[in-house]
């Protein structure tokens, strides 16, 4: 399983955006983070979720803590940072 962490790419596997999937945005507790798609991109919104309702993919972004939609957005279309892999992924393969 993948590491949670700020920028890291999920899919929601319940509720009414099962399937989209999603970005990491902040860490709120042990149990939820808060997400976004953001919604014009994915349909996701921001919104509240629980880690069970996620399934975790090795792809993540350079966002930084709390990124409004706009800013995550503009990384996602204007191409400046493309989802890659993990680092523990790449270790792994240079190993």
């Amino acid at each position: 399983m993948s590491s949670i962490e700020i920028g890291s790419l999920y899919i929601k596997t319940t509720g009414r955006e099962k399937g989209k999937r999603c970005i990491i945005v902040d860490l709120m507790d042990k149990n939820f983070v808060l997400v976004t798609g953001p919604p014009q991109i994915t349909g996701v919104k921001r919104r509240r979720v629980n880690l069970k309702h996620l399934s975790p993919t090795e792809e993540r972004i350079d966002v930084k803590k709390g990124a409004t939609d706009k800013e995550i957005e503009q990384v996602l279309t204007k191409g400046k940072s493309e989802p890659k892999k993990a680092t523990a992924e790449k270790k792994r393969k240079s190993s």
